[in-house]
């Protein structure tokens, strides 16, 4: 579909984006600048940047997929996914911004081995764990922009891959959290004004809502309950009551404390933005979300009637968004603009997650653990070559992607939930908790994670998400293992406000 205007602007889109890197390169004279942006980010560079960092490539692909596959019952995620940036804003980020302002913490590791007196196993096996699951994550991403730039140009996927890999890896090595966040706010912004310009002119073309659903329910009466019924009866009818609990907690629990998306509150410029930002956050996504369900809504009614067809490809349901777009908005320079926004989408998670990766091996693996005595420069290097690592690693494990892109995305959150929520939350709460204990919780949930993710993939389904089992493995081992280990320091526990509140009395 690309023609000349499509290749001008998003030509112009890609040179903007590493203009800023080069901006940000000026920018960055330490260590702390490259990985917090000198913790100077303003209330609305910070609010974009932890909702841009939840949203991913699942906002326009996965959702508006997932809602063209599984209809009303998966309306629930419109709820759960804002409501990760909201949780992760109140429950850590109040907490750990404060402790991390004070004590220096350059990432979400440093908490961890200061709280649990661990600077090396517990430091080690989180920034391990964290580089795992954020490589995983990071495949989805890659497969959304594929998708997006095979759609827009008819080349290959690899080729694709490469392009994107090659932009987004130059403007996050040369710029740090300074250019993952400033291309984050412009980013940001062309996905809300997108989606709200364009989804409506879907949904109208569709015929209404009103007319949506009664084509849904000819295809399926549960498409338009709030759930199916368990226990599941076909492939897509998963979201089933049990499956909604476990699917809550996966991503309002498990997307809060994703190491891309919990770094970002140690950036913040000043405590009082964490007051309203939880809302802010929760009321731009939301509305952002429910729109594009509804466009997912929209396409398979569409298909249904023999409207438009889905590409013939194993993951055709990743296309509903930008298929229903061409079919309402038959304007070349309206599918260039649209390019741009999906793009955006994408990317502005990426980014984030790369920059994650270098920063937990160059800072917690490499300056804390393997050589404590490496000057700023030679850490600065370190984190660059990581990025790059991680993102060939990751473009390589992307050409051949799984049939949904959504379960890629909710396996690299699931393990993210299993190994980061209870040391996290039983480190900032309880007093109790052990660092025998967040080890063993992190390890074991680290493992149950993979296999029972395995075992729901390939052996058989699971009733509900596989991560709940892996949560609870997780939980019993931090309680049993901190009860018969000996507890902190209290110097440790009160310099890093432990206790049952979330801001310091």
């Amino acid at each position: 579909m690309a023609d000349l205007i499509t290749f001008v602007l998003i030509g112009l889109y890609f040179v903007v984006l590493i203009g800023i890197g080069s901006w940000a390169s000026k920018k960055i004279h330490n260590t702390e600048d490259y990985i917090l942006a000198g913790r100077s980010l303003g209330f609305w560079v910070f609010t974009i940047l932890i909702i841009c960092s939840v949203c991913s490539g699942m906002t326009l692909l996965g959702v508006s997929g997932f809602g063209y596959s599984s209809g009303w019952p998966g309306i629930w995620e419109q709820i759960f996914v804002p409501l990760a940036a909201s949780f992760c804003i109140i429950v850590f980020g109040v907490k750990l911004h404060a402790v991390g302002k004070e004590r220096g913490y350059m990432t979400v590791q440093d908490y961890l081995a200061d709280r649990f007196e661990s600077p090396r196993a517990l430091r080690g096996l989180s920034a391990v764990s964290g580089i795992i699951v954020s490589l995983v994550y990071l495949v989805g991403q890659y497969t959304a922009i594929s998708i997006v730039l095979v759609w827009l140009f008819g080349i290959p996927h690899w080729e694709a891959l490469l392009i994107s890999g090659v932009i987004i890896t130059a403007y996050t090595v040369v710029g740090g959290l300074y250019a993952v966040s400033w291309t984050t706010l412009i980013q940001g912004g062309i996905l809300i004004l997108g989606v709200f310009l364009m989804a409506p002119f879907v949904i109208v073309s569709a015929g209404g809502l009103s007319h949506i659903n009664t084509v849904l329910a000819g295809v399926d009466p549960n498409f338009v309950e709030p759930w199916f019924p368990s226990p599941a009866y076909a492939p897509y009818a998963f979201a089933t009551p049990e499956f909604l609990v476990s699917f809550g907690i996966l991503l309002m629990v498990g997307l809060a404390c994703a190491p891309h998306v919990i770094n970002n509150v140690l950036a913040a410029k000043e405590a009082r933005y964490f007051k309203w930002a939880p809302l802010v956050a929760f009321g731009i996504y939301g509305v952002v979300m429910f729109l594009v369900k509804f466009t997912g809504f929209a396409v398979r009614s569409l298909v249904e009637e023999g409207t438009i067809v889905l590409p013939a490809t194993v993951n055709a349901q990743d296309f509903a968004f930008i298929s229903g777009v061409e079919y309402a908005m038959p304007n070349v320079a309206l599918w260039a603009l649209f390019a741009v926004i999906v793009l955006a989408a994408v990317m502005s998670t990426t980014d984030r997650l790369m920059l994650t990766v270098g920063t937990m091996f160059a800072w917690d693996i490499y300056k804390n653990i393997l050589r404590p005595s490496a000057p700023d420069k030679e850490v600065l290097l370190v984190s660059k070559v990581a990025v790059v690592v991680a993102a060939g690693s990751t473009l390589w494990l992307a050409i051949n992607p799984p049939p949904m892109l959504a379960w890629l995305i909710w396996m690299g959150i699931g393990v993210m939930l299993a190994t980061f929520a209870v040391p996290l939350l039983a480190g900032l709460y309880w007093r109790g908790a052990t660092k025998e204990g967040a080890i063993a919780s992190m390890g074991l949930g680290l493992v149950a994670a993979t296999v029972f993710g395995y075992w729901h993939q390939f052996v058989a389904p699971l009733p509900v998400h596989f991560s709940l089992y892996a949560l609870v493995i997780s939980a019993l081992t931090m309680v049993v293992v901190s009860l018969v280990t000996a507890s902190n320091s209290r110097d440790a526990l009160d310099n890093t406000q432990t206790g049952w509140f979330i801001q310091s009395p």
